[in-house]
């Protein structure tokens, strides 16, 4: 079948499938590698050691050496934009389903239709933020938009609440010209409004503080002084994506999938405090959320409930004193010395009399003499 006829059936499948943007990229060394090597060897990646593995860093410097025979690149984006009255809280693409779950099926019907249409077996690997390929750089060389000086990628008539996905093809397609233009301009409103102020001048981040990772990849303790910054996230982050004067261009994204779940977010952080384990579970079954775990979560709703300060929340944050996990108490004790008075320093007594793991020992100790 001809190359060209081929891509353009292949373009109207993925719209017809969701895929708002697509376009395909040639399967050269990325541009931003050198950026992305001084990012990992700065250490900026925290405590995400998958990403700086010799083998990841060797496969991202080079998608051919995923799939050697790789000819071509088919690179995606999905929308999943919020309601316009977005109340924070949890980031966007989490309030529905986990988009692994959504989109990759949708790769693989992409795959089989190719197959079907070149007549013959398609060689290829799928991801979306599941492999060692730098995404944003290869969908903006698809044509998809611009790299944006929060990181993010941005399209300038959908702006940047997008899901990224990738095909590596053994199919040769004509490649789409990479996006020409920089809009990001003068404009600084992420890097003014960035609660932690992580995002760097060469549009990388520091991972260590940012809220997306310490509410989800982290999974010990936030630092102290961090807490506070956490404002009213539960879980991730969009600040930056909110205040993007391109995102007033998003659209709605009508697909059921990635819809608000009842609960999500949460309105009633007291009750996701006591949620048992087998409640989280049920809760968050297929949903991102379940990768903080729930001692993650809990860790994260006890801080925002000592950040909201509401006396009300002190019952819930003294019967968290006595969580099963260390991580739970010692950000519960936290929260209750944010919220003070006699009824929480009552009961952070009590937990100290308890109290046996040092770490959470030590945080209580701390608090009550702040108090």
């Amino acid at each position: 079948m001809d190359p060209d006829e081929l891509k353009e059936g292949l373009i109207e499948e993925a719209h017809r499938l969701g895929f708002t943007l697509a376009g395909i990229a040639a399967p050269d060394p990325p541009p931003s590698f050198p950026r992305y090597l001084r990012w990992v060897q700065s250490g900026r990646h925290a405590e995400m050691g998958y990403l700086a593995t010799e083998r990841n860093l060797s496969r991202r410097a080079d998608p051919k050496r995923i799939l050697p025979e790789c000819r071509s690149i088919l690179s995606l984006g999905m929308p999943y934009h919020p309601p316009k009255a977005h109340p924070g809280g949890v980031a966007a693409y989490a309030w529905g389903d986990d988009y692994h779950d959504v989109l990759i099926p949708l790769l693989k019907k992409l795959v089989a239709y190719l197959a079907e249409q070149d007549g013959s077996a398609v060689n290829g690997r799928w991801y979306t933020d599941t492999g060692p390929i730098l995404e944003r750089d290869i969908a903006s060389r698809a044509g998809l938009g611009w790299i944006g000086k929060n990181s993010m990628l941005i399209h300038p008539q959908h702006g940047s609440y997008f899901l990224l996905a990738e095909i590596l093809l053994d199919i040769e397609l004509p490649p789409d010209e990479p996006f020409p233009v920089d809009h990001c301009g003068t404009c600084t409103r992420c890097l003014d409004a960035c609660p932690t102020s992580c995002i760097l001048p060469d549009r990388t981040l520091e991972a260590e503080a940012c809220l997306s990772y310490l509410t989800i990849e982290n999974k010990g303790e936030i630092p102290l002084e961090m807490r506070p910054k956490v404002g009213e996230w539960v879980f991730g982050c969009d600040v930056c994506q909110q205040v993007c004067p391109w995102n007033r261009f998003s659209h709605e994204h009508g697909y059921s999938a990635f819809g608000a779940r009842p609960g999500i977010p949460p309105e009633d952080l007291a009750a996701e405090l006591a949620l048992s384990p087998q409640e989280f579970n049920r809760k968050f079954k297929d949903s991102p959320i379940k990768r903080a775990k729930r001692r993650g979560y809990q860790r994260n709703t006890a801080v925002v409930l000592g950040n909201q300060g509401d006396e009300s929340a002190v019952p819930a944050l003294a019967q968290a004193l006595q969580d099963d996990e260390p991580l739970v108490r010692q950000h519960a004790a936290w929260a209750l010395g944010q919220i003070g008075g006699a009824q929480a320093k009552d009961a952070l007594h009590k937990a100290l009399e308890a109290e046996q793991v040092e770490t959470v020992f030590a945080e209580i100790e701390l608090v009550l003499r702040e108090m």
